[in-house]
């Protein structure tokens, strides 16, 4: 049985409206889950496509919808976007809460091998059932969506994401591409963790997160080795900026040589440096009309 939508908030916006929901996510362990929702007036006259968001760390789902600044040129263009959290809230696990790096509140869009708790060893089982971001973000709310009747086109749908959201919108996208599911018609993101296997955020995270370490996590989740796996065509936007106090943990120059030396061009793979700015939402507000623009190309082809 589908869970049902719960309405926390309404508020009108730029002709179309921006609403909080909230539902018992099957995904997530039956912890209540919240995601916020733009939709454009073009949906009162049918489906529109979809751009997913995935916020930072520390981040949840009002982050990107209250300061992103992505909503008025997604209403000039007709596309719905869609803010989910970026963890399950309230599984009570060890480990989950206490480090601004890792458990409640870090967008780690992998399943689950082990718990939170980096030093439990063997992998603690208890989290496996709440800590499930990747299906929540690519099946759970889509089916949750399309069940309640919103006008969503999901056979139209693009992703983008900041720092590891960043991460997590370049490794499902190019995962899709490499599992020939082609999800996703385009990605973009704001300073993304490009190699997590050579830098201490992602390095962290997968030694906590994934059962086989280091070696799960560039086998799947590292998008420096997954561009070089891609064939065929790629649609790819990344900013970043030369004040990010974070950017030895981007490397994006390592992502974009990658891409170079498998063939992607300058028209597939787009890496641009924008002076002077920083990690913030100041430099995504500044940079959200080009991302938007971008993905229209693709959703609206």
């Amino acid at each position: 049985m589908t869970a049902k939508l719960e309405i926390v908030s309404t508020n009108k916006h730029y002709e179309g409206s921006l609403t909080k929901y909230k539902f018992k996510s099957a995904v997530l362990g039956d912890l209540d889950a919240q995601f916020n929702l733009f939709l454009p007036v073009h949906a009162d006259h049918g489906k529109v496509p979809v751009l997913i968001y995935l916020a930072g760390l520390t981040c949840n789902e009002d982050n990107g919808a209250h300061k992103g600044g992505f909503t008025r040129d997604a209403a000039t263009e007709g596309i719905a976007i869609l803010f989910p959290d970026t963890s399950p809230r309230g599984a009570g696990i060890e480990g989950e809460e206490g480090d601004w790096e890792f458990g409640v509140g870090k967008f780690n869009t992998k399943p689950r091998s082990r718990a939170p708790d980096s030093t439990s060893m063997p992998p603690d089982p208890s989290g496996l059932k709440n800590y499930n971001m990747l299906d929540h973000v690519t099946k759970e709310l889509p089916e949750i969506i399309e069940a309640a009747g919103i006008p969503i086109d999901f056979s139209r749908q693009s992703i983008f994401g900041h720092s590891m959201g960043g991460h997590g919108a370049l490794t499902i996208y190019l995962n899709s591409l490499i599992a020939g599911t082609k999800q996703y018609r385009s990605c973009s993101a704001f300073a993304p963790i490009c190699e997590p296997t050579a830098v201490p955020w992602g390095r962290k995270a997968f030694a906590g997160y994934l059962a086989r370490g280091l070696e799960e996590g560039e086998e799947t989740y590292d998008a420096c080795a997954l561009v070089k796996k891609v064939k065929g065509a790629i649609n790819i936007l990344i900013d970043y900026g030369t004040a990010d106090k974070f950017l030895y943990q981007l490397h994006p120059d390592i992502f974009l040589k990658g891409a170079r030396d498998s063939g992607h061009d300058d028209v597939q793979v787009r890496v641009r440096c924008q002076e002077g700015y920083d990690h913030g939402y100041y430099f995504i507000s500044s940079f959200a009309s080009d991302h938007i623009h971008f993905h229209a190309n693709f959703l609206k082809a």
